[in-house]
Parts: structure tokens; sequence; C-alpha cells
């Protein structure tokens, strides 16, 4: 009888337990599919922020724009206007784009053909447009039309003249149904609902229509404000009726348990909020509460099988106790059989114990060997970048060496003003080479940053500076084709003209056994990039013109180069995103080499 009272007790608390376990999984599986849902939602908002919050900045440097705000009596200007806003909004796949002078008033929009068209209305009292004006930068805002009803995000923008001044906003208008269609439910959240909240608790994206421009306060919320009644106009914001529930253990601050009342049905939810990036709006997920009951029966099944499984397996410990008193006559032969098993378990051990070891040794000497191999690279990286820097680093030197001896020479002869320019120059050499060495570990990687906008014309006119003050370069006649207006290119000025100097001081070398020796630079429009060619009359390169740009490659002297100055260059190239060719001439003797660096890209 005291056997059966102790199982139902038993079997009571097993299914007890089983329940509470239950809901407490059932609740942290939903709560984290919810969260992951939420963080995909966040992640769609970011996203759409991102495609268009620069749109307006962009628009607003339109010198159109600043020309019909200064005119607004312009028809031709305005109706320009129009014109070209009506293609910005194809361009964009916005909804509407419209200009505002500095009291709100429309003159000019997108729709201006259309019956309804926002030329003429007053838009002061939209905060995308005061925000803009206050703080001069971009604003966002979400509200219906005023005019056409449709929920929409606006994204505004100040425009200035040249003197900074704002002369009124750009308005740009993205319809909100995509980011509505993006909701797809899972299959693991079949009763899984969403909504998107303002800073009032005013639901205006939602998956279910009937939850749409709802407040979701609770039924003891206040009465709408009147930016709530102005953002969303002719709408009740009637509150959704819920009860707030005790939150299950285990779930985060985040998380609630919600009890909703809608046309005399109540369905229990689980809700977790998630503040969206940028604004104030909150993404509420809802999960229905009920996979948490079949998890519930779940533990509840495993409980009853282990219950059942441990008494099965207590009642066979049982009976087994009851024949070990059959199987006490069998103890001898028993203990003699467990002793042998352990003699072949000991010896068995010890071949174990002798593996151990053998695999710890092999493991310590392939240790070492790796710590030899890692020590080996760093000393060859090391090595590679001291005979680098020595290379880019002779040029400048002999330039300053050469500077050095001129200014004594003017000194002699009084010159001060040739000595100080001399000096100047060398303080400019030193700066460069200060920023070489800091900039060399740009030879071991790629770039960590963006390639500015440079003027290449700048760096071939350094790379001659440096090149004319050495001394065999003094008969070499060098023709440099100097475009006139800028040559804007992705890249860096400093790492530019050290590829420059290396390919005009190849040339030098290579035509200085001409009688004449010339030297021809060329800066060439190629859609979208730059070509700036360097041409020597020299004796050509090798047949495998690629060998040249392989680090100690070089038919030069000792005292002329080590062979790393083309492929230090073509290094520094690439990281620019460019490239270094090089081939001989086909309209002579001589070689020429072929700079290619990207355009700068227009805005858009």
């Amino acid at each position: 009888m005291s056997y059966r009272i102790s199982g139902s007790v038993v079997f009571g608390l097993t299914l007890l337990v089983s329940w509470t376990l239950g809901g407490w999984a059932g609740y942290r599986q939903v709560e984290q599919e919810s969260l992951e849902e939420s963080f995909r939602y966040r992640q769609l908002v970011a996203n759409e922020l991102a495609r268009y919050l620069p749109i307006p900045e962009l628009m607003a440097e339109h010198p159109l724009l600043e020309e019909a705000l200064s005119s607004p009596d312009d028809s031709r200007t305005i109706l320009q206007v129009n014109e070209e806003m009506q293609r910005m909004a194809t361009i964009v796949g916005s909804s509407d784009v419209y200009l505002m002078d500095i009291t709100g008033l429309t003159i000019a929009s997108s729709n201006y053909l259309q019956r309804n068209s926002f030329v003429g209305q007053n838009f002061h009292f939209r905060p995308y447009f005061s925000d803009a004006m206050e703080s001069g930068q971009s604003a966002v805002y979400f509200a219906l039309g005023s005019m056409s009803g449709v929920r929409g995000l606006y994204f505004s923008h100040p425009v200035r003249n040249p003197q900074g001044q704002i002369l009124g906003v750009i308005a740009v208008k993205v319809l909100v149904h995509e980011l509505e269609s993006q909701w797809h439910r899972p299959a693991s959240l079949q009763e899984a609902e969403m909504v998107v909240l303002d800073q009032a608790g005013i639901s205006f994206l939602a998956s279910r229509s009937e939850w749409l421009y709802r407040d979701f306060n609770g039924p003891e919320a206040a009465a709408p404000d009147e930016a709530s009644l102005r953002r969303y106009p002719g709408r009740d914001l009637r509150p959704v009726d819920f009860d707030v529930l005790e939150r299950p253990t285990g779930l985060s601050a985040r998380s609630g348990k919600l009890q909703v009342t809608e046309d005399g049905r109540v369905r229990e939810y689980l809700s977790v909020r998630t503040p969206l990036p940028r604004l104030d709006w909150t993404l509420q997920v809802m999960v229905s509460t009920q996979p948490v009951l079949w998890t519930r029966l779940v533990f509840v099944a495993g409980g009853m099988a282990l219950f059942f499984g441990s008494l099965l397996t207590w009642l066979y410990l049982r009976e087994r106790y009851r024949r070990e008193a059959e199987l006490a006559l069998r103890g001898e032969q028993l203990e003699r059989r467990v002793t042998e098993r352990t003699a072949d378990l000991e010896r068995s051990n010890q071949q174990l114990l002798e593996e151990v070891r053998e695999r710890e040794r092999t493991q310590n000497e392939l240790r070492e060997t790796q710590q030899e191999l890692i020590q080996a690279a760093k000393l060859a990286v090391l090595g590679q970048m001291s005979a680098g820097l020595n290379h880019e680093m002779n040029q400048p030197l002999t330039a300053i060496q050469t500077y050095a001896r001129n200014s004594r020479r003017f000194l002699e002869k009084g010159a001060t003003e040739m000595v100080d320019a001399n000096l100047r120059e060398i303080v400019s050499l030193c700066d460069k080479m200060a920023e070489l060495t800091r900039q060399f570990k740009v030879f071991a990687r790629k770039s960590e940053g963006p390639p500015a906008i440079v003027d290449l014309r700048l760096a071939v006119d350094a790379a001659l500076k440096i090149i004319a003050a050495q001394e065999n370069s003094s008969r070499t006649r060098i023709d440099w084709h100097r475009p006139l207006g800028p040559v804007q290119c992705h890249g860096d000025l400093i790492r530019i003209e050290q590829v420059m100097v290396n390919l005009l001081a190849n040339a030098v070398q290579a035509a200085e056994e001409r009688s004449i020796p010339e030297i021809t630079i060329d800066i060439s429009d190629g859609g979208p990039n730059w070509y700036c060619t360097v041409r020597d009359n020299g004796s050509g390169l090798p047949g495998n013109t690629e060998q040249v740009f392989e680090p100690f490659f070089t038919t030069k002297s000792v005292k002329q180069g080590l062979g790393l100055g083309l492929s230090i260059s073509r290094q520094i190239v690439d990281a620019l995103g460019g490239s270094l060719t090089g081939r001989n001439r086909s309209d002579g003797p001589g070689a020429e080499f072929v700079l290619t660096l990207r355009k700068r890209e227009a805005k858009e």
C-alpha cells in the first residue's frame, strides 16, 4: 500500500515539474522567435532609411533649386524645376518630390500636372519642414498625406545659397507599402502579429488591417493629442482592448504577456517591443501563446515516459536484487574472471599511457616547428620592408644632397634667395620622407580607407622637381604635356608621386646612353579612367615585360638600384584600385609605362 501512495506522489510531482519546465521552455522559444523577427524587420527599416536619407541632401545641391527659390516669379525656371523634380521622383522611386520656400509654401512639385498638386500648398506645420529649417540638417518624419491620405515617409533637407543662407526646403515622400509587404511570417509563427508604433503609441504599420491607426497604450489610454490628430487626419485612433498579464518566469524585460479582447474573442499573446533605428518608432511583435501549450504537453509526455521508465528500472533492479541470492554460488568463479579481466585492463591502460606520452611529444615538436615558421615569416617581412624603405629613401636623399651642394655654391656667390629656395625644397623633401616612412606599411597591405580625390597633374609636377634635382637628368629632355584642366582621380598624392618618381628615374637611366635622351609624359582620357603614359627612347624592356615588376629584378648595377622600384610601384597602384603596365614602344626605340587610375565619380 505504501508503494502505491509513494508512486502516486512521485507521479504527481513529475507531472507538475514537467508542466512548469514546458511552460518555461515554450515561452523562451516563443520569445526567441519574436526577437529574431524583430531583428529582421529592424534591419529592413534601417536599410530603407539608409537608402533614402542622403537623397534630399543630394537633390538640394541642384543649382535649379536655388535659382527657383531666389526667383519664384520666374515661370520658366519654375517649369524647369517641376520637370526636374518629376525626373527625380522617377529615378529614386519616390511618390512625390516638392520644393518649399522659407514660409512652407510649395513653389514646385513633381505632381504639378495632377489635380491634387502640392503647388500652392503650405506645409509649414509639418515637422519635416520646421525641423529642417531650425536644425539646418536632414529630417525624417512619418505621417498620412494631408491631401492624399496615403501613408508615407518624408525626407527633407534645406536648400542654401552659396553664402550658406537657407532659402527653402526640399522634401521627398516615400510610400511605406514596401515596408509592410516585407512582413513575411515564417512557418513557425503562423499566429504572429506585428505593429509599428510612433512615439505616442499609435500603430501606423500592422500585419492586421483592423489594428492600423489604433492606440496600443491600453484601454485606459488618454485621448489622442493634437499632434497625433494632425499626423493621422480622419482616423478615430481608438485604443485596443487588452490586459497586461504577469510576465512568465525566465523572460527578459522587453517581453510581456497580453490578453487581447476583440469582437468578443479573447486571445493571449507574448509581446516583444524593440526600438527602431534613427526614429522614435517601436516595433511590437505579438506571438500567440498557443505553441506553449503544445510544448508543455510534450514535456508532460516526456515526464511520463521518464517516470514509467524509472518505474520499470526500479522493478528490474528489485528483481535483480532478489536473484542475487541465487547467483551467490557462482561468486568464486566470477571473482576469478574479474581478476583476469583486471589484468587485461592494466595492460591496456599501460599501452594507452605510452600512446598519450608519444602524442604529447609529437605535439610539442609540432608547436616548436610552428614557432620557427612564424619567426622565419616575420624576418622575411622585416627584410622586405627594410629593402623597400632603403630604395624609396635613396631618391629624396640624393635630391637633398644636390640642393645642399647647390646652396653652398650660392652662398659663395651671395645668392641668399636661391639658398632660401633650396632650403625650402630640402624641408619639403624631409617632410615627404617622413610621410613616406609613415605610409610605407601600405606597400605590404591594402589601403584601409577609400582613396581621396587628387589632381594627377600635381603628382607629376612634384616628381619632376625631384628628378630635375638629380645630376644625371640635366641633359635629358622631358616633354610634359600638362593638361589645362584638373585631372581629378582616386588616389593618394604622396604615393602617386612615389610611383611617378620611380617611372621617371627609370626612364632617365634608360635613355642616358642616347646622344639626345628624351622623355615624354602624356595624360589621356579613357572613359572611367585616366591614363598617364611615360615614354623614353632608351634600349627598351626585355622580352618578358612582366618580369620587370618582380622584386629584385634589375638590369642595372647595384649602385643604381635594388630592383624594387617597379615592384613597389605596382603594389601602390593596385592598392589605389588602378594598374601599372609596361611595354616596348611601337613607334620607335624605348619603352613606355602606363599608369591607370579611376576618375572621380560623379554624385548620384
